[in-house]
């Protein structure tokens, strides 16, 4: 069963506890998906690239395949700057393939911590449903480049059932993140299926959508997929604004849908060498989102994966950045850096150290200003 199935369901809940379900016809993906690039030979329309340039990124295409949204790529200001943050999340580049020793190929342990297809359960409370492969544009920092790289195909319905099954056999879990590629390239049928399957497990309170769409490709905010969310009232959005210049008149109204239907958006964005590793640039995305009512959540560490040792940064530059932040503009805006340690080991916070000294009974501060003041601690 491939993902350009539409889906009905009927009433009766067999085996897991899901609703059983039928294929009656079938639906076109997301228009806001076609329309993009998907070949280097097609940037040449865009990009002064020499022919060796050309090859060079045709050999890249072939391990890592291209897909930019027509939206997105207008949103690159100079064509021949290289150093653009906006072209460096979405063009190719030859450092791709010019392999690391540190690059893994699933440095997350993903694949390990996955009892059924589809599923990651990390967490106690918490699992993640990796519904489709597919997104509207290959991030070039992506943390599954594995999923485009090994051409992994969508799920179907049928491995979906097994992880609801596994979700309602597992009480401890109330949270499901839906996540992928991006569900939202799945046609809205399709989603809003999934969405009522996991809406029947009795232990699920909350479930989350992680999608890159109001970024990349806002259009795909619709009525249509309006209507379907507005349905799920314990339902929240994660999105990943990585740079201020994307925050556009079209990205801002795509939220704005969002949250009319009474969901609320939180920003993961991904610390990236080069496009935002700058205090002053992640301190203007966090005060555009803030304008938006978009609230900035976490900023990642970006992950070792295949592929993307460019992108990296050191932990101080995170440091800073948060250094830089907190305290010099309101807590709403500020995210929290995070590391995702390696082989499931899970989220590490990581913040600067504001803690001078302490002894028995006080302890010693220093302030956003670096300015020192002692606290007496109270005893049991």
């Amino acid at each position: 069963m491939n993902s350009e199935e539409a889906i009905s369901f009927d009433n009766d809940e067999p085996g897991g506890g899901c609703p059983a379900f039928r294929v009656h016809s079938v639906t076109a993906r997301p228009a806001a998906e076609k329309q993009s690039i998907s070949k280097v030979e097609d940037l040449t329309r865009y990009f002064p690239f020499s022919d060796s340039e050309i090859s060079s990124l045709k050999q890249v295409e072939k391990i890592f395949p291209v897909r930019i949204p027509s939206y997105y790529l207008q949103l690159i200001r100079d064509y021949s700057d290289p150093g653009d943050p906006i072209r460096k999340q979405c063009v190719p580049s030859l450092e791709e393939i010019r392999q690391m020793e540190d690059e893994k190929v699933d440095p997350l342990g993903e694949e390990k911590t996955s009892p059924v297809s589809c599923l990651v359960h990390r967490y106690p409370d918490r699992v993640l449903l990796l519904v489709t492969s597919r997104c509207f544009m290959y991030c070039r920092h992506c943390t599954r480049k594995r999923l485009w790289k090994n051409k992994v195909s969508d799920p179907s319905l049928a491995d979906i059932a097994k992880a609801i099954a596994y979700i309602t056999s597992h009480k401890e879990i109330r949270e499901v993140v839906v996540s992928g590629g991006d569900p939202l390239t799945l046609p809205s049928e399709r989603l809003d299926y999934i969405l009522a399957m996991i809406k029947q497990c009795s232990n699920v309170e909350v479930m989350r959508i992680g999608t890159r769409a109001p970024v990349v490709a806002p259009e795909r905010i619709d009525k249509v997929l309006c209507n379907i969310l507005k349905q799920y009232e314990n339902l929240w959005v994660n999105v990943q604004f990585n740079h201020p210049r994307e925050v556009t008149p079209q990205a801002a109204a795509a939220c704005k849908k969002i949250q009319r239907c009474g969901i609320p958006i939180s920003n993961q964005s991904v610390l990236l060498k080069g496009i935002n590793d700058d205090p002053e640039v992640m301190k203007e995305l966090c005060h555009k989102l803030q304008a938006i009512r978009v609230r900035p959540y976490y900023l990642f560490q970006c992950d070792r994966v295949i592929g993307t040792s460019h992108f990296w940064t050191s932990v101080l530059d995170g440091i800073t950045i948060m250094e830089r932040m907190r305290g010099w503009t309101g807590g709403m805006c500020v995210p929290l850096f995070v590391i995702d340690g390696e082989d499931g080991k899970g989220k590490i916070p990581i913040s600067p150290n504001y803690i001078v000294s302490f002894s028995a009974d006080t302890i010693t501060f220093r302030n956003y200003k670096n300015e020192l003041f002692t606290y007496r601690d109270s005893h049991s």
